[in-house]
């Protein structure tokens, strides 16, 4: 088990590494603050359900501030671009599918899936320079979600998406949880890793004691174990039938084990005996606005199917139910932190907690500094018609700075 000697000390050496701008640090302390940290866009993020986008459809999603059209085309491929029209900055997602073009409502500019325009419908060789596409994003669908690279293109290839090898498990059934948290998605991290505060679910666990066992701590990750037992208390039907009757539903006691690894989060919970997890539960924390005090939380619930079959059908609902309720209580407490931080404009809590503080340390170091509207390019480069092919670089943090061709076909 690893700890960190200081808070203090761990941020001073990550300010550094992320650029150290006064701005980002705490006023009284000096150091970086984790809520004016964002979250590193070199990673694939899901930002949809893969049933939200269907065939010949349009979905609007965003990343960090970052407008992004997902759609459907014709053959069933995703493909994620900026969502505006390089001609007058309507919303992309307000458009048309039409096979693999994505056509903007308004004056028919045409764009293929990486972004580049293929066909300005009225235009002549006698008209002015059209400009140059938008920037395409490279997208994957995994586990029945859509997911994006909002960082340098091309890292995409070399960065793996997570590996949740559950998910396809015939032994297990996915539960999948879409919701909005108003909220930095550091404090999410902090929330499910730190288990003492069971307190908080105690109307549907009863009196849980969380015993720490011990935690590990690397540079992109922290792993903590929990031993749990019941030890009072009214206990929901729903989290019996969820934990298999772990957690106090029978004179069993439970292990379990949470991971950050940056950015993803997990958990597995193992009855004393099992020989597998009871559930597993995958999570992603995606920052929606620019300054990054919303995010989107992903997650995929895998529970074990018992041994009578449909028994896990029948139980769906009521485990639904209190996943939904625990994840209520949570948020609430999450957006309360944050609303307090907005009031205060940093963080004013004596964390003691050695596991939490080794958390935060990896999310500031993993982290990238937070850009001010100011730092967004603020025009677009436009195309020279009389040039055999136009260059033209993707917007936006971490774009390909690589030309590629505009392919627009006059007239159509």
């Amino acid at each position: 088990m690893t700890e960190t000697d200081s808070e203090e000390a761990g941020a001073a050496a990550s300010a550094a590494g992320n650029g150290g701008a006064s701005a980002n640090r705490h006023p009284r302390s000096g150091t970086v603050d984790l809520r004016r940290v964002g979250a590193n866009p070199d990673f694939w993020y899901p930002v949809a359900l893969s049933r939200s986008v269907r065939r010949g459809r349009v979905v609007a999603t965003t990343f960090a501030g970052e407008r992004i059209a997902l759609y459907r085309g014709a053959s069933g491929a995703i493909h994620a671009l900026e969502d505006r029209c390089a001609h007058r900055q309507v919303p992309l997602s307000m458009g048309v599918v039409e096979g693999e073009l994505l056509r903007c409502c308004y004056h028919a500019w045409a764009y293929r899936g990486d972004g580049r325009i293929s066909q300005i419908p009225y235009l002549s060789k006698g008209d002015g320079r059209p400009p140059r596409g938008v920037r395409g994003y490279p997208a994957r669908e995994a586990y029945g979600l859509v997911f994006v690279f909002p960082g340098a293109p091309q890292k995409a290839d070399d960065t793996a998406l997570p590996e949740l090898p559950a998910f396809g498990s015939p032994r297990y059934k996915t539960m999948t949880f879409s919701r909005t948290v108003r909220c930095h998605y550091s404090f999410m991290h902090e929330n499910l890793l730190d288990m003492n505060h069971q307190f908080l679910h105690r109307g549907v666990v009863g009196r849980l004691h969380p015993e720490l066992l011990g935690f590990h701590t690397g540079a992109q990750s922290v792993e903590a174990r929990y031993l749990f037992t019941h030890t009072g208390g009214k206990r929901n039907r729903g989290a019996s039938l969820l934990a298999a009757e772990g957690i106090g539903g029978s004179t069993s006691r439970d292990v379990m084990t949470i991971r950050t690894r940056y950015p993803y989060q997990t958990l597995d919970l193992v009855p004393e005996g099992a020989p597998r997890p009871a559930f597993s539960l995958w999570a992603a924390y995606v920052p929606e606005d620019a300054e990054q005090r919303t995010c989107h939380t992903y997650g995929l619930l895998m529970i074990e199917k018992p041994r009578m079959r449909g028994a896990l059908n029948l139980a769906w609902p009521f485990i639904r139910r209190f996943t939904e309720r625990v994840f209520a209580e949570d948020r609430m407490a999450v957006e309360a932190e944050q609303r307090a931080w907005d009031e205060h404009g940093e963080d004013r809590n004596h964390e003691v907690f050695p596991l939490i503080l080794d958390v935060r340390e990896v999310l500031r170091s993993n982290g990238v500094p937070l850009r001010s509207p100011a730092a967004l390019p603020a025009t677009d480069p436009v195309c020279d018609r009389s040039a055999p092919s136009c260059t033209q670089r993707p917007a936006g943090p971490g774009a390909d700075h690589d030309a590629q061709p505009c392919d627009e076909v006059p007239g159509g």
